[in-house]
């Protein structure tokens, strides 16, 4: 759970990334099983089609939720910088006042 104070800073690219790594893992796996059982090629490439799709659309759906129940994270574009926590700030800071750290 994020404290009070702290940004959940993720880009798009990264979170597009994940939900497709994602769905084309549980597609392969799909595909994998129904290749198994005695089916037709076209009922195992369509439902391995709709498995891939539909575990995108929920990932995708359920960042969306994620970012509606937390109201300090942020999306940011890929030409933006991302904020500074404060997490961040207090090391930096502590980071000037000893070099050994």
């Amino acid at each position: 759970m994020a404290r009070k104070g702290t940004w959940l800073v993720l880009h798009v690219r990264q979170l597009q990334v994940r939900n497709l790594v994602l769905a084309v893992v549980n597609g392969t796996i799909t595909l994998i099983v129904l290749l198994i059982a005695p089916l037709g090629l076209a009922a195992v490439l369509t439902n391995t089609l709709m498995v891939t799709g539909a575990t995108w659309l929920t990932a995708t759906v359920m960042d969306g939720v994620c970012f509606w129940l937390m109201p300090n994270s942020s999306i940011i574009s890929p030409g933006q910088q991302p904020m500074t926590s404060d997490i961040e700030r207090v090391s930096e800071s502590l980071r000037q006042r000893d070099p050994w750290l």
